[in-house]
């Protein structure tokens, strides 16, 4: 994670090499493991707590949850500068592409795994009535792109941060128009009834509000101690994100502790789809942006955003529509467990690619 001030301009210029990790962020992995197995511990030790937590909802949006996410994403929304936001029109191959891949690749890359793995691979092994709702849930999950954690992912990568709001903003304002044609479609059902609550509170809570918030925040700091102050900042905030991703981690696998527990080999061949959607996607937006010169503080983050879901819209549908118990909010559950690691596994894989992407951009 940079601790570098913010420039004004949405064109970085890549440093001869990657900027070092600090040593929180470079065992990041290890930590990650320990608050999964934490987390099923506490699940299972404290479980009227964690019920609790999970209960404190609006519109199945989870608020425990979202003050973390606000804890992990102001800090980050900290280093943009919406007057440089003009600017992101010079990156449009990365928009192009992570659009490309959110909308006309993703879903229906991830109705055909779920038709190969759940419908015909995993079939013995797997409640013969829940497949199809296996299935719709996978679908559910794939057709709605991440809203807040990919600016932490984004952060990780070092990324351009002009570019990742401008993309998430976009991806937004896609899916209030595509998200219910494009599942109606994959599932074959005439009509979808999308949760506008929980999609409209989910924007707001996790892109508008956060941005007001950081704004503010910005033009005091700057107002009272210029650039020097805000660095400061950022640099005493790091900790801070990071601490938040990994207590979200705790929550998640605490809040679903007793489903890991009474049904791992589903919860487990459930996951085999969305780990490959989520390489799949992740490796076919890298390699599209490096085809298309894209700069590499552009193309991580179209790889992440190409990559992650937003699994509270995703949730909420599928109860919606199939009930708390079905088998397709089962799936959209799973898409919550391994969302946070698998993509940090991405953010390593991107960040260690970095001299491979950038010998493209190079003169020969």
């Amino acid at each position: 994670m940079s601790d570098a001030a913010p420039v004004a301009s949405a064109k970085l210029p890549a440093p001869a090499k990657p900027p070092a990790m600090g040593l929180f962020e470079r065992f990041l992995t290890l930590w990650v493991a320990l608050c999964i197995i934490v987390g099923i511990a506490l699940g299972q030790a404290v479980p009227r707590v964690f019920h609790a937590l999970g209960s404190a909802t609006i519109a199945e949006v989870n608020l425990p949850v979202a003050v973390l996410v606000w804890l992990m994403i102001i800090p980050m929304l900290l280093k943009i500068d919406l007057a440089a936001l003009g600017q992101v029109k010079e990156h449009w191959r990365g928009i192009a592409a992570t659009v490309g891949i959110n909308w006309l690749v993703k879903p229906f890359s991830m109705a055909l795994l779920g038709w190969l793995f759940i419908a015909h691979l995993f079939r013995p092994y797997l409640p013969a009535g829940q497949i199809d709702g296996y299935i719709a849930g996978l679908i559910l999950l794939a057709a709605a792109p991440c809203t807040a954690m990919v600016f932490v992912w984004s952060n990780l990568v070092d990324g351009e941060p002009h570019f990742t709001l401008s993309q998430v903003a976009l991806n937004d304002t896609i899916m209030v128009f595509a998200f219910a044609p494009i599942v109606a479609l994959l599932l074959g059902l005439s009509s979808i009834t999308v949760p506008w609550n929980t999609l409209i509170l989910s924007v707001v809570l996790y892109i508008v509000v956060p941005v007001i918030v950081a704004q503010l925040w910005r033009r005091m700091l700057l107002a009272q101690g210029g650039p020097a102050a805000l660095a400061r900042t950022l640099r005493h905030l790091g900790p801070l994100s990071l601490s938040a991703l990994l207590l979200t981690l705790v929550l998640l696998f605490g809040l679903q502790g007793e489903q890991i527990m009474r049904q791992p080999v589903v919860i487990a061949l459930l996951a085999v789809p969305i780990l490959i959607q989520v390489y799949f996607n992740a490796g076919l937006a890298y390699w599209l942006n490096r085809k298309l010169g894209v700069e590499w503080c552009v193309a991580g983050p179209s790889a992440l955003i190409g990559a992650s879901n937003f699994f509270e819209l995703a949730v909420a549908t599928a109860i919606a529509l199939f009930g708390f118990q079905s088998g397709a909010a089962l799936a959209t559950v799973v898409g919550v467990l391994v969302e946070v690691p698998v993509m940090l596994s991405v953010v390593h894989i991107v960040r260690r690619s970095r001299p491979w992407y950038e010998k493209a951009q190079r003169p020969a």
